[in-house]
């Protein structure tokens, strides 16, 4: 299991758990950048690209991002939703809808994402497709391998 599955496993997107860590940082007034970067196992870069791209939007303290409780759901979906191979764009539409709350009374709950089942059919086939073209490449690389041991 890769560091990001991992923190994705261990996070929690419903903000009222009892855990420690997220209590002190919910009273102090929030989560700083180096918070969600070690907690989720992604980079300072990674967290400032999604701001750019207004998929999170947390607050500023002079130069200080404080990230609240709903930045840190909203970055576990997002990292759910790349987990399950969605692009930004698919993401931020899929944020979108989930801001609205139950706007698509046809949507199933994956990992915390809100996806049709057209949505989900679609993203199963190119996974599936993906998956083919990896396997056929491990192929290839396979018989070469085996080609330098018999040298």
């Amino acid at each position: 299991m890769s560091r990001q599955s991992s923190a994705l496993a261990a996070a929690s997107i419903d903000t009222g758990r009892a855990d420690p860590a997220l209590n002190d940082a919910d009273s102090s007034g929030g989560f700083t950048i180096s918070d969600l970067a070690r907690d989720f196992g992604v980079t300072l870069r990674t967290l400032r690209f999604y701001e750019s791209r207004g998929l999170i939007a947390p607050a500023r303290s002079g130069m200080t991002r404080i990230y609240s409780s709903r930045d840190r759901a909203r970055l576990a979906l997002i990292l759910k939703g790349k987990q399950l191979g969605f692009t930004l764009v698919e993401i931020r539409a899929m944020l979108a809808n989930e801001d609205k709350k139950g706007a698509d009374t046809g949507a199933a709950s994956v990992g915390g994402l809100q996806l049709s089942r057209e949505q989900v059919l679609e993203q199963l086939d190119l996974l599936r497709a993906q998956r083919s073209e990896i396997d056929d490449a491990i192929a290839e690389l396979e018989a070469s391998a085996a080609r330098f041991a018999k040298s």
